[in-house]
């Protein structure tokens, strides 16, 4: 039974990121899809040691631990990966272990932008280093002008970027 975990870097209810990750999930076809929650308060030493880990930061960690791959899609803002995604990061850093070493992952972008997120895909590549996750280093999923890249059904438009989907979820899939 595999297990495959998506993490959208967006958290607008309307976001073209967790379009992007149900899409990603389609293609791989897991036994199992878990979309992951990443609103929750700002890092903040004082809280973890007066309160510890919160709960929401402790089930995310956890659902790293027990996945068998992990995909991440995240929007650019201001050249770099979200404010929550990055939070969510820094939370997860504080639990016990390290749920994402050696965890299969695939990052990917939509974007309202014409690039798609060529940078924020280099950011957060540069903020997993340090958890040592086994990155796929392609192909890139760089979804732009993501609010057309959708049809009405959420399924993702344009031959390349299918092609490109694809193609990376079959790399995760053979990975996992």
């Amino acid at each position: 039974m595999t297990t495959l975990l998506g993490i959208s870097g967006s958290l607008r209810k309307a976001s073209t990121n967790t379009k992007l990750i149900r899409y990603a999930a389609e293609v791989f076809a897991p036994d199992a899809f878990v979309e992951a929650n990443i609103d929750f308060q700002l890092y903040n030493g004082d809280v973890e040691s007066e309160e510890g880990i919160p709960q929401a930061v402790q089930a995310l960690s956890d659902q790293i631990a027990a996945a068998d791959a992990v995909i991440i899609s995240t929007p650019e803002y201001n050249k770099a990966i979200s404010g929550a995604l990055k939070n969510a990061l820094d939370w997860v850093s504080r639990t016990e272990g390290n749920p994402w070493k050696d965890k299969p992952l695939a990052i990917m972008s939509a974007t309202a932008g014409r690039a798609g997120g060529e940078r924020t895909q280099f950011s957060l590549r540069l903020a997993m280093m340090a958890f040592r996750p086994r990155i796929l280093q392609g192909p890139e999923v760089l979804v732009a002008a993501s609010s057309e890249a959708f049809n009405d059904d959420g399924k993702l438009k344009g031959d390349m970027y299918v092609k490109l989907m694809k193609e990376l979820m079959g790399d995760l899939k053979a990975l996992t």
